[in-house]
């Protein structure tokens, strides 16, 4: 029975299905909608995106009145959109702006991908003050930055529970100054991260999220996330410049170079000679591994790389961001940003970016979709269902918060693109029932 399973809520949404033109890139403001209808309705059909045409596709039923049980027992302030192609078979409130939670990495995702190309990869250096002379390096060593967000140890890496996971091995680097033939330094190893600004978290996130290892602090130069410690909740370094220049001491010295002088933070001088270098996986190889795990860190580094002249910023990263969808003709009516992860309550998107976005089809975010009952964020829901192996999608959740956004294979033989955001959750229990009622939906059209 369609909407079996079900738990009633008494914040069900009064919208309705909305008749749209194609996307627009203004600013002027979210679409409004009026009362629901409760009974099989006739949807419209219309552009998602101008990026790409198709051909009318064959009539199929449009399971109105299934999808309708679905959103009547959705809160208030929600938004649904599922499309084929360009194509819209099922809109309620496309155009209203939502609390996103992790959905809102699709958006950094792209302008990543669009700014810096899947192809580049990010450096870390260790410079030298002078050359070294007879394995000696008489002042100091630096640890450069370039806002990899993913270089950390092995251990570090180890302790996912996803494997192999995605990391550049500081251990790697440290060999490679070993193979500089380099057996002293009599100076300092100084952790620089200067390529990117102070600002360790973005100013409106809880406290609380550091502490409970959502997110680590913000640099140009972490190793481990920014985290001395990570098992439970993990303990951040202070400065994880200074973190990470202890760390790469520590390896040194584990591999028969002597330190003398500690580790400590600072800008390099201008022509330091380097000694050793590492690069990142490329940044397609970071956005597929940020979608599938959810990782906020790679998000928000990601971003501030974004930025455009100068130091990288939270700040001037949003800006790339929004400038780069506008330019990609990406619906922005109503969108806020106000991070790169989605952890901030201040994002706002709507259905129709979401859906607009990913109809776009880059190879990067389709590889970091996670799939349902098999990897990354959905491994273990789904479980058991028809969606399990046919629905990929970036999941997303915070307080009061349930979002999913991808696509859907169906047993049919066809391709659906969707979008479904939740706000105002009462209950984290109506999340696993209404996102399996939709997903079922779903999978059975056109059958």
């Amino acid at each position: 029975m369609m909407g079996a399973g079900i738990p009633s809520t008494s914040a069900q949404s009064s919208d309705t299905t909305t008749t749209t033109t194609a996307p627009s890139s203004t600013t002027t403001g979210p679409t409004t909608t009026g009362p629901p209808t409760t009974g099989p309705t006739t949807t419209t059909t219309t552009v998602v995106s101008t990026t790409t045409t198709t051909a009318p596709l064959r009539p199929s039923r449009v399971p109105v009145t299934a999808l309708n049980a679905v959103w009547n027992h959705t809160p208030r302030g929600s938004c649904l959109m599922v499309a084929e192609g360009d194509h819209v078979l099922y809109e309620r409130s496309p155009d209203r702006p939502v609390l996103p939670a992790s959905t809102l990495k699709l958006l950094t995702a792209t302008a990543a991908l669009e700014r810096l190309g899947p192809d580049t990869r990010l450096p870390t250096a260790v410079l030298a003050s002078a050359a070294p002379s007879g394995g000696v390096v008489s002042g100091n060593l630096w640890l450069v930055g370039g806002g990899d967000p993913v270089l950390g140890t092995a251990a570090w890496a180890a302790h996912f529970t996803h494997q192999p996971a995605l990391y550049t091995p500081l251990e790697q680097l440290a060999d490679g100054v070993v193979a500089a033939g380099i057996r002293e330094v009599r100076g300092q190893v100084i952790g620089d991260d200067h390529r990117f600004d102070g600002q360790r978290r973005v100013a409106s996130w809880p406290p609380q999220y550091t502490a409970q290892g959502e997110v680590g602090p913000l640099s140009a130069l972490t190793v481990d996330d920014g985290f001395a410690t990570w098992s439970g909740r993990g303990r951040a370094f202070p400065d994880p410049a200074l973190g990470a220049a202890q760390v790469l001491a520590g390896l040194l010295q584990a591999r028969g170079v002597a330190v003398g002088g500690g580790a400590a933070t600072g800008a390099h001088p201008v022509g330091a000679a380097e000694v050793a270098s590492i690069e990142s996986p490329t940044v397609g190889e970071l956005v597929a591994s940020m979608l599938r795990e959810s990782d906020n860190g790679t998000a928000e580094l990601l971003l501030k790389q974004l930025a455009t002249g100068g130091q990288g910023s939270t700040a001037n990263g949003l800006a790339t961001v929004r400038a780069t969808l506008g330019r990609l003709g990406l619906p922005l009516s109503g969108v806020r940003l106000i991070d790169g992860s989605g952890l901030g309550r201040g994002n706002l998107v709507t259905c129709r970016l979401l859906v607009a976005l990913l109809h776009r089809g880059d190879p990067s975010i389709e590889t970091g979709l996670a799939v349902a009952g098999r990897s990354g964020t959905l491994a273990k829901r789904f479980l058991g269902t028809p969606a399990a192996g046919r629905l990929r999608a970036k999941t997303g959740s915070i307080k009061g918060v349930a979002a999913l956004a991808g696509h859907v294979d169906t047993a049919g033989g066809r391709h659906l693109t969707f979008a479904y955001v939740i706000n105002n959750l009462p209950s984290t229990r109506l999340v696993k029932p209404l996102q399996e009622a939709l997903a079922g939906q779903l999978v059975a059209y056109g059958t």
